[in-house]
């Protein structure tokens, strides 16, 4: 299977252009729109995605089958302006043979990714020779560093720790097991105060968000569903249309 690191670098290769809210609407092939399917390796299969139409809001339904896919939305965010991230996430079942701490465990019934766009100086030598190939292969921005917050199978909610492909990524783990199962749950994230705490330095600008579900590496199944995640200055606000 690819690196994490490689899975953000196509992603961001086939990012959408930029929205000014972060709301789901109907767009193309049954996804919200300004949010785009992304596809790491076409010999596994993709993830299904839907948009569903549900009372209170629209809904984004994602049935996974030893498969691999995401859809991923291109939006600048100025953490000094709006650092509060909200969603309302729910999984049928947790990924039950999933172990973030291994490379083959590396999945997820919901992940949400943040990426953020670290000055190049800042960044390893290593780190900065990866990102500018991409670069050159793919002629896309590429997202320098990464917050994803899993629902994960056992660890316990707070755990945090780098993705076992990269230290660029910062698994964070907010719900874990079944016991909330079925169930919809709601999360506040302040993503500026989370990159300090995951890496150790000031938060530079949100440039992205990604929602995946994946169960490629465990060959397993997952389904979840997610409503629209939102950037806001205080956290009344997540509830508000």
């Amino acid at each position: 299977m690819m690196t994490s690191l490689t899975r953000l670098i196509l992603a961001a290769a086939l990012i959408c252009p930029p929205l000014a809210h972060a709301s789901f609407k109907a767009g193309a092939d049954g996804l919200p729109e300004g949010w785009k399917l992304f596809r790491i390796n076409e010999k596994v299969a993709a993830t299904q995605f839907k948009l569903l139409a549900e009372p209170e809001s629209a809904v984004l339904h994602a049935v996974a089958n030893n498969s691999m896919a995401g859809v991923i939305r291109k939006q600048h965010i100025d953490l000094d302006k709006t650092s509060l991230l909200c969603w309302r996430w729910k999984v049928k079942a947790s990924v039950a043979k999933a172990d973030l701490s291994t490379k083959s465990g590396d999945d997820y019934a919901a992940r949400l990714y943040v990426f953020y766009d670290v000055p190049a100086s800042q960044l390893a030598f290593s780190d900065r020779v990866k990102i500018k190939l991409a670069k050159s292969l793919y002629g896309a921005e590429i997202p320098t560093a990464a917050l994803n917050y899993v629902w994960d199978n056992k660890y316990a909610i707070g755990t945090m720790r780098a993705n076992a492909y990269t230290d660029r990524t910062r698994l964070i783990v907010l719900q874990s097991g079944n016991s909330k199962a079925g169930q919809w749950q709601t999360e506040v994230r302040n993503v500026k105060q989370d990159y300090v705490a995951a890496f150790g330095s000031p938060a530079p600008d949100v440039v992205g968000l990604a929602i995946a579900t994946d169960t490629d590496n465990t060959q397993s199944t997952a389904e979840a569903w997610y409503q629209e995640p939102r950037f806001v200055a205080k956290a009344d606000q997540c509830s508000s249309n």
